[in-house]
């Protein structure tokens, strides 16, 4: 008690960022509502929510900073319509209208972070970026592969890190801002800086962040239906005198093996030649130290359920350090009276590292599998505005490779031993080029044309270097030597919008999207799943989706905005998981266990409805209430009948009251999840939605109270404190292999200057 006292004051000693005089000024912005909202990403232009028939949701860096959250993928989960997956406390999926992992889009600073190796499970690469350096998140909801091409089928999650600002009066334009806070239910320590240098026509930004996550605790108060602690950790596995040991946990809510700490630092850029040219230069580094694996060190020997009795199944597993760095140079050209108004010019590169390492509990051979991948990217996008029109046209390629390695190590002796890699071991290439169009049209005083079209083609090649002998833990040589496929991929959109007031709107769109299966996908050899095992496949093609889209906004005395979207969406040649063949087995011996034979496979079509509704309200010149609701539902066509699609979330909601006056605000807010009940998990042993960490009725509803507060005590200084999850609830959001928080006290400092 007395550390977590001292941690508290020193809290209240250190400075942090984000005067309040730029929170109240950001505050009277919202205070009349209206349609003419900015939207950056829909079409890489500025333009209005007036102008753009798809779904988009905007976070900003006063809502981000007040948020309070640990990880950009909390981030994402605070925004109350898109639902996040964790394995780990070190991760973070995000779903959004029932598609995950490869099938949502993630961008940054206008570079694709998807790569030939995202999988289709749950995906933890959200919290390689830093959510203490971004300015600005815009969640673009439905396919988005038109303008950002493959993988865009659920959506697109863009980010927008801060900017470095030139003087405009002459003077050096030096800015500092820095931040720490304390959360109590990980004893959470995370510190942050960035500093702004800027002249005329030359201006710095320099932004690091460090976070030290401990483990985490998980919510007390089980549900009052059921006497389940399906979340509860009573044992966990040490190595104790050189042997692995089963130690009882004396808190059980503590999810020990979970903590790990992250360090994120980004350099800015930018020079302005002349009235019109602004070049960038973007440099951004993350790492982690090792990320357990929580939900498989919890699972039994058997590894189909998880261990009450301390019949552990894994002594050790673990990410490597979760390594992402970025060079980029960016070419802006801006003039709103020249015969081309905009143009674009970007070159990137990106160098990744993953690695797994996992040791079977009892066992001496830790096991190693490591993950290289370097992206060269280019895009060149130009725009056009003329009286009633505004025209784009984009090309991008990108160059991925990858170089995957394993080994196993005895820890006794040191000695290491050859192991099946991950991904295959010889050459691994996708590329992609692409070309794409939009246009928007005003047709007349209440109409307006949102169209799109692109064309491409992908390449992706693969080889096995080494044939001669069964790779451990396989029983047998693959039968295939390489792999190679070239295909030509395209999508559309077309949307109308009918405004007839300033204070009404109404869209419908129609929009293909499409993603290229990549090496994950193709050539993967890994066991997603206890007593399952995934085997490649080279003849997968791509899957592709039509989603129908109907937008209504209404405004309501320049207070109150209601926003509702319905949506279907028909997938064909979905890819799934189906039992599949080895060496004509149906099941194997894999990592000494026996294990049904899988691969991914185009199924046939799917469908998944649903519908978003967002009401925000100005009840006075102090208080704003915000309600949200999403429900999505989807379903595999087979043969006989229609089955349970997986990544499919429950009923999510949110309801949010927020106050704020001179120097003060408060905001008391509420987020719900409905029943995920076992009959609407995908039932097939290769999907991912993850019912061995569930109870035997599915994943229960859960909701909780959380309560935030903000006071500015000078100019330059604001205090932020809050508690998340009040009632310490103990729940688990769908899919997740680890309990959420529970009761989170924190603390935090902020200072401008």
């Amino acid at each position: 008690m007395k550390t977590k006292i001292t941690s508290i004051m020193l809290v209240l000693l250190c400075c942090i960022r984000v005067s309040f005089a730029q929170q109240a000024s950001d505050t009277s912005k919202i205070k009349t509502i209206t349609l003419d909202e900015l939207i950056i990403s829909a079409n890489k232009s500025m333009e209005t929510k007036k102008t753009v028939p798809q779904q988009v949701q905007v976070i900003r860096v006063t809502e981000i900073e007040n948020i309070q959250a640990q990880s950009t993928a909390d981030v994402i989960s605070k925004t109350g319509n898109v639902h996040v997956q964790k394995s780990q406390m070190g991760g973070g999926s995000p779903n959004i209208r029932g598609f995950e992992g490869n099938r949502v889009l993630l961008v940054i600073d206008g570079v694709r972070m998807n790569n030939l190796i995202y999988r289709g499970g749950h995906m933890q690469d959200l919290i390689k970026t830093d959510n203490n350096s971004l300015e600005r998140v815009e969640v673009l909801f439905g396919p988005s592969s038109t303008v950002y091409g493959s993988d865009a089928l659920g959506g697109a999650i863009i980010m927008f890190t801060k900017s470095p600002q030139f003087s405009t009066n002459g003077k050096l334009n030096f800015k500092a801002n820095g931040m720490y806070r304390y959360g109590s239910v990980n004893s959470e320590s995370t510190g942050h800086i960035d500093l702004n240098f800027g002249c005329k026509k030359f201006a710095s930004l320099t932004s690091f962040s460090y976070s030290a996550f401990g483990d985490l605790k998980g919510g007390k108060q089980q549900n009052p239906f059921f006497n389940w602690a399906y979340g509860e950790r009573p044992y966990y596995a040490e190595r104790i005198g050189g042997k692995d040991t089963v130690v009882k946990n004396s808190n059980p809510n503590l999810q020990k093996q979970s903590g790990y700490t992250q360090y994120d630092i980004m350099q800015k850029f930018a020079i302005k030649q002349g009235k019109h040219i602004t070049h960038g230069l973007n440099f951004q580094y993350s790492s982690s130290s090792d990320v357990p694996r929580y939900d498989r060190l919890t699972l039994d020997q058997s590894r189909t359920i998880v261990s009450k009795d301390g019949t552990l199944g894994s002594a050790e597993w673990y990410y490597g350090p979760q390594k992402r760095m970025l060079a980029a140079y960016d070419f802006n050209y801006d003039n709103p009276d020249g015969k081309l108004n905009g143009l674009h010019f970007g070159i990137n590169y990106q160098g990744l590292e993953e690695s797994r390492h996992n040791r079977n509990f009892g066992d001496m051979w830790l096991k190693n599998r490591i993950e290289h991948v370097q992206i060269i990217g280019a895009n060149l996008d130009f725009k056009k505005v003329g009286k009633h029109s505004e025209t784009r046209l984009g090309i991008d390629v990108q160059i991925n490779k990858l170089k995957s390695t394993a080994n196993k190590i005895n820890i006794n002796t040191g000695t290491s031993e050859k192991f099946a890699t991950r991904f295959p071991d010889g050459e691994n290439e996708m590329d992609n080029l692409a070309a794409y169009y939009s246009h928007t049209l005003k047709m007349g005083k209440y109409f307006t044309l949102v169209d799109g079209v692109r064309f491409g083609l992908s390449t992706l090649y693969c080889t096995f270097a080494d044939k001669a002998t069964p790779p451990d833990p396989l029983p047998a040589p693959l039968p295939i030597s390489k792999i190679y496929q070239e295909t030509w991929v395209y999508s559309g959109s077309l949307g109308i919008i009918a405004a007839p007031s300033e204070t009404s709107k109404l869209s419908f769109m129609v929009s293909t999207g499409f993603r290229v299966p990549n090496v994950d996908d193709i050539a993967k050899i890994f066991d997603p799943a206890p007593g399952t095992v995934r085997v490649p496949n080279a003849n997968l093609k791509p899957e592709k989706t039509v989603n129908y889209e109907l937008g209504y906004t209404q405004l309501f005395n320049d207070n109150t905005r209601w926003e509702t979207y319905l949506y279907y969406t028909n997938l064909y040649s979905a890819i799934v998981v189906a039992p599949a063949l080895f060496d004509g087995q149906s099941e194997i011996m894999y990592d000494n266990t026996m294990s049904k034979v899988y691969s991914c496979q185009n199924k046939g079509k799917a469908y998944i409805y649903g519908f978003s509704t967002n009401l925000n309200s100005r009840i006075d010149k102090h208080f704003m209430l915000s309600l949200m609701a999403n429900l999505t539902y989807g379903r595999l066509k087979t043969d006989s009948t229609d089955v349970s699609l997986d990544h499919i979330p429950p009923f999510m909601g949110r309801v949010d009251l927020n106050y704020t006056c001179k120097n003060f605000s408060a905001e008391l807010f509420f987020d719900c999840n409905g029943w995920k009940r076992t009959k609407d998990y995908a039932a097939d042993a290769g999907a991912e939605d993850n019912l061995v960490y569930a109870t035997r009725y599915g994943t229960p509803a859960w909701f909780t109270a959380n309560f935030h507060l903000s006071y500015t005590l000078e100019k330059y200084v604001t205090l932020q404190v809050g508690v998340d999850n009040i009632l310490d609830t103990q729940y688990r959001t769908v899919s997740s292999g680890i309990n959420a928080p529970g009761r989170n006290i924190f603390a935090a400092v902020r200072l401008h200057y």
